[in-house]
């Protein structure tokens, strides 16, 4: 199976300006994707996918291809991902060049390793699924049987309205949320369906004390405290 890499990373940000360019432990954040990801024994072929001249210049400069600067309107604030990723597909199969699926790989998650990063592809290439998605352990107090939701006349309701009420909290069944670390999908999917998640979704359980996903100055401060841990 021929996997593609993208590291996704347009120049505007507002939770963190500038953050996929700015330095964090010493080096701009997106080269810690970069630099895994070209770790990695099983991704194909690794690409920037940026708007910013700046992002380009410093993902090449940390051995990322850059085969194209991605048009403004699939980088603005509301621009859906699954454009981009589109884009780059129809792109490299107007010069004859297919993959059987993409990789991304967010660089506001930047401590994730190459050896996760060939573990879900080797995973996801066993497997008959449409996607796999790196997951995170929900809290047994924000399990979907237990949360609540506002309706319109200000009262509450439980998300899993109907369902028989779970009092004990070892008989909630196990829940995931994603995480944002990989998104691995089948190119036809991504092309039929327009989504990075198909019908049948795979999962891979990232590792709690590396993981770091940088979208608020908070999150930021995390990672730095993070590094000088390190």
């Amino acid at each position: 199976m021929r996997i593609l890499g993208i590291i996704p990373a347009r120049g505007g940000s507002k939770g963190v300006p500038g953050k996929n360019k700015k330095l964090l432990g010493g080096k701009p954040l997106i080269v810690y994707s970069i630099e895994e990801g070209l770790k990695s024994n099983d991704l194909d072929r690794l690409i920037v996918s940026t708007n910013d001249p700046e992002i380009a210049e410093i993902s090449k400069k940390a051995g990322a291809k850059v085969p194209f600067m991605r048009p403004e309107k699939l980088a603005q604030d509301d621009s859906s991902s699954i454009d981009f990723v589109i884009h780059a597909l129809d792109f490299f199969e107007a010069k004859n060049i297919f993959f059987d699926a993409v990789c991304l790989l967010q660089p506001t998650v930047p401590f994730r390793k190459a050896e996760f990063i060939d573990a879900a592809i080797q995973q996801f290439e066993s497997k008959d699924t449409d996607c796999l998605i790196s997951v995170r352990v929900v809290p047994h107090q924000f399990n979907p049987y237990w949360v609540f939701e506002k309706k319109n006349d200000n009262l509450l309701e439980r998300s899993k309205n109907g369902a028989s009420i779970i009092k004990r909290r070892q008989e909630l069944p196990e829940a995931f949320y994603r995480d944002g670390s990989i998104y691995l999908t089948k190119a036809k999917v991504i092309k039929a369906d327009k989504s990075l998640f198909g019908k049948k979704i795979d999962y891979i359980v990232s590792n709690d004390s590396e993981h770091v996903n940088i979208d608020t100055l908070d999150d930021w401060k995390k990672a730095e405290i993070r590094i000088k841990k390190q």
